[in-house]
């Protein structure tokens, strides 16, 4: 990052130094995280900008597993205790390669006034945060040592793996929900429940609309007993897969997904009507996730994330609908059956997760 890009940084006020970084990192969570009241809008950007980080050290080619293991322990410790975060940047930052985007390089030299912010919030909302990055960096670390070119052995391993990098993040979001508001709080132990389920089906959303993307780069997040079932072996993933079996497969993880979706939707509901932007922040990214998993099935052929991503007038429509029905739990529910019925199949024997 130029010295006049760090000069720039540094003069705007701490939520417009979050939105600018949120806008070069995550064009959805751009989007959602500043429908949240303000209370709640800054600690959520910090946590998310902090969970991106762990993902660049964990997506850095140049990195060495154990450079890798290093950087995300230290990491967990200055997000605990907010010590050292400019020496970790000086050490970091360097090691970075061209592959990595520019905005995740800019993420890493801004690190130093992230965590500083994040030091500004209460100490549960300190302990949320600390306690989701931890569970992430080690979580990570875990997979990384793994042959993932030829995909997951079990669904059990893709349920640790979506919790560990999504799951725990609804964890954290309810924490912080709950913390803000009393009446969230009611319905804690239910939250906190559905929540790892709401992120689990994000995460498989992603993992499916990336399916040839991660292929053409040797990485496999699929779980080998779904596709050996319907007669399919990883080991013969490529980038276009247009094996029949492979297909069978991938429609029973999508409606494996539905039904973790099905729980973001109870989720929401138990939000209060009055909550509206934290209704929308949670209604939002479960509008996407099933418009993204109805283009994954119309388009099984060949998967990959620019064929499947929904267009801007989709989530256009997305943000309509949910304004114009999100204070409706019944409305809610029908409009979610309608989007949704395409993605359930009943020929496998996987339950409805919760």
């Amino acid at each position: 990052m130029s010295l006049d890009k760090q000069e720039s940084l540094s003069k705007l006020s701490d939520y417009d130094f979050q939105v600018l970084l949120l806008d070069g990192v995550s064009r959805t969570f751009a989007l959602t995280i500043p429908q949240l009241p303000k209370k709640l809008y800054t600690v959520v950007a910090s946590a998310y900008l902090l969970c991106r980080i762990v993902d660049t050290i964990e997506d850095e080619v140049s990195l060495s597993l154990d450079q890798k293991k290093y950087f995300c322990s230290e990491f967990m410790h200055i997000v605990k205790t907010g010590a050292n975060s400019e020496l970790f940047t000086a050490e970091l930052a360097p090691l970075l390669s061209e592959q990595t985007i520019p905005a995740e390089h800019t993420l890493i030299q801004a690190l130093p006034r992230i965590v500083k912010i994040t030091h500004k919030f209460d100490s549960d909302e300190i302990e949320a945060l600390a306690c989701c990055i931890k569970t992430m960096a080690e979580g990570m670390t875990i997979f990384q040592t793994q042959d993932l070119h030829d995909g997951l052995a079990t669904l059990a391993d893709m349920d640790r793996y979506c919790y560990y990098v999504a799951g725990s993040v609804g964890e954290m979001l309810t924490k912080l929900f709950c913390h803000y508001s009393p009446e969230i709080a009611k319905n804690k132990d239910e939250l906190l429940r559905l929540s790892v389920s709401f992120g689990q089906g994000l995460q498989m959303t992603n993992i499916l609309k990336d399916i040839s993307d991660d292929a053409q780069r040797g990485v496999c997040w699929l779980p080998q007993d779904i596709f050996t079932e319907t007669g399919f072996d990883l080991k013969n993933l490529t980038p276009e897969s247009h094996d029949e079996n492979f297909k069978k497969g991938i429609e029973r993880l999508i409606s494996i997904a539905h039904s973790h979706l099905c729980n973001a939707l109870k989720y929401s509901q138990l939000l209060p009507t009055h909550e509206t932007g934290i209704r929308n922040f949670c209604l939002w990214a479960l509008g996407m996730a099933i418009l993204t998993l109805r283009k994954i099935k119309h388009n099984l052929d060949v998967i990959n994330s620019k064929q499947v991503k929904i267009t801007r007038n989709s989530v256009k429509a997305t943000i309509l609908t949910t304004r114009l029905t999100g204070h409706s739990n019944t409305m809610l529910t029908l409009l979610f059956n309608i989007a949704s019925c395409e993605l359930k199949t009943t020929d496998w024997k996987y339950g409805m997760p919760l």
